[in-house]
């Protein structure tokens, strides 16, 4: 187990790559920041040159693949980090320089067990693009078949889980200093966010998930997921059908392709809400580098290694939440927000819906392009803080992806009104999902499941409560501490750690001016 000094040395020692870039200065600033972390906040930044305007995202860059990752799933969260950093973190880019190929060949041979020449006729030595976690090598296969080949970056895996084990202990010790660091949940956060990685960290996993959109996509047209080659995919190397088209990005050369971008965007955002409300199952990665259009103009993604997942009862508030915004009735969102115990139930039902009100009104019937979205996302993080709902992690790559989608979308056409584009579909699956008929049907089915599990159930509760006669139940065993065994005490002191800080701060601005640290 690590040693919470070394967690200490590691933090101090990122705090001060993020004060050279100005980004500890809005956490000093919060008054809602613990007094502990503003005093190692600046411990970190004694002795450095803070730019006036911060860069989060080259702060986060600067410190490494983890950090890049972390700091994208913070883009998400403005109400933890505050609007200026998650802003900004939304620009950082999951780029690095590539590492060289001979270690990527020793990768793929390493993972198959035999040369790359059996695998592949050919494969380019320079990647079409290097990220954190992977790069990727265009190939063509010894059948002939044009393909990317994902490789991970040699021991990505170790250093992840180094940097996760200080992320959680830091978010801990964060959340168990109570008030408004207790209610945004970081430890959850961190949580959700090791998840997302380990799925990224196994490309087997990257390539079911894919498998898996694709047949949930299958009726949607002119939307395409990559083959997988399944012969060819492991934990570490994944390869995959070779996409051909213009990245979604490069709106120019989409308009001199003869593409419909207004189309373009509409169906973007109604294959995102297929994925998300209909098949509760959704690519959460969709940003510009992810997504290209076709020559017939089909829309094929890429990268799945994030994905979200919502159950139906999830699904069914959301579309209820989206389609009462599009529509004003915001007393019956502010019903769901009770029903699905997101806002606590000694609040008011009839506050919360002209708090949802203030928020709401303002963004009905404009284009995006007239929105505020600092003035919104003000609005929106004063009601969770005055009705103390907590964050749900469960919904916070479902954000992450609106907020990808709603800025491709208006990139496409900056005209488009997101609350009209996706009313008819919601209203749609509203009314074919939670109509009369599908009640009714759902009842039957519920009904029908129950009454098949009954005999099973008695069976279960005879095997815990035999008949009287067998032997006797045990008494509880008394608790007794092994003495190689320490009790962690309940309440921590922060001298210890204070203690600890100041000696490693001392030691990181020496090495610093020694130029030891960059």
């Amino acid at each position: 187990m690590t040693r919470p000094a070394t967690h200490i040395w590691r933090l101090l020692k990122w705090g001060r790559t993020l004060a050279k870039h100005g980004a500890l200065r809005g956490i000093e600033a919060d008054p809602n920041t613990p007094r502990p972390v503003k005093r190692l906040a600046r411990i970190a930044r004694f002795g450095t040159f803070q730019p006036k305007t911060p860069d989060y995202a080259s702060a986060f860059r600067a410190i490494g693949p983890a950090a890049i990752k972390l700091g994208q799933s913070l883009a998400t969260r403005p109400d933890l980090v505050g609007e200026e950093a998650a802003l900004n973190l939304l620009s950082l880019q999951d780029d690095l320089p590539p590492v060289g190929f001979d270690e990527i060949r020793a990768v793929i041979e390493g993972s198959f067990g035999q040369p790359v020449d059996r695998l592949f006729a050919s494969i380019d030595p320079d990647p079409v693009g290097a990220a954190s976690i992977a790069q990727v090598h265009r190939a063509v296969t010894t059948d002939g078949k044009d393909v990317a080949v994902k490789v991970l970056r040699p021991g990505i895996r170790e250093k992840f889980e180094r940097d996760l084990q200080t992320y959680h202990w830091a978010a801990a010790h964060l959340e168990a200093m109570g008030g408004e660091a207790e209610r945004l949940r970081p430890r959850l956060t961190i949580a959700n966010f090791e998840r997302w990685t380990n799925r990224e960290l196994d490309l087997r996993r990257e390539a079911a998930s894919a498998s898996e959109l694709a047949e949930g996509m299958r009726a949607v047209e002119k939307y395409e997921i990559p083959e997988i080659d399944w012969d060819r995919t492991n934990g570490r190397v994944m390869t995959v059908a070779w996409v051909d088209g213009i990245k979604i990005s490069k709106r120019d050369e989409l308009i001199a392709a003869g593409h419909d971008l207004p189309e373009l965007a509409n169906r973007l955002v109604l294959a995102f809400l297929n994925q998300a409300i209909s098949g509760g199952f959704f690519h959460a990665d969709m940003h510009q580098g992810n997504l290209f259009v076709k020559a017939d103009g089909t829309i094929a993604a890429i990268d799945f290694g994030i994905m979200g997942r919502i159950n139906r009862q999830a699904r069914a508030w959301l579309a209820e939440i989206l389609y009462g915004l599009t529509t004003g009735n915001y007393q019956r969102v502010a019903e769901i927000h009770f029903e699905a115990q997101y806002v606590p139930s000694y609040h008011d039902v009839g506050e919360f819906a002209t708090a949802l009100r203030a928020v709401g009104e303002p963004m009905r019937g404009k284009p995006v392009s007239e929105l505020s979205v600092g003035q919104m996302l003000d609005g929106l993080f004063a009601i969770t803080r005055d009705f103390d709902m907590q964050t749900q992690p469960h919904l916070l790559l479902l954000q992450k992806t609106m907020v990808m989608v709603e800025g491709i979308a208006t990139q496409l056409n900056p005209e488009i009104n997101m609350w009209d584009t996706s009313a008819p579909y919601v209203r749609s699956w509203i009314r074919d999902e939670l109509g009369p008929e599908a009640a009714i049907a759902d009842r039957i089915k519920e009904d029908t499941d129950t009454f098949l599990r009954l005999p099973a159930l008695i069976r279960r509760i005879e095997d815990r409560f035999p008949p009287k006669g067998g032997a006797p139940e045990q008494a509880p065993l008394p608790d007794v501490p092994l003495m190689w065994e320490k009790r962690v005490p309940k309440r921590r002191s922060w001298l210890g750690y204070a203690f600890a800080a100041a000696a490693g701060a001392g030691a990181i601005i020496g090495a610093s001016w020694m130029g030891w640290i960059g």
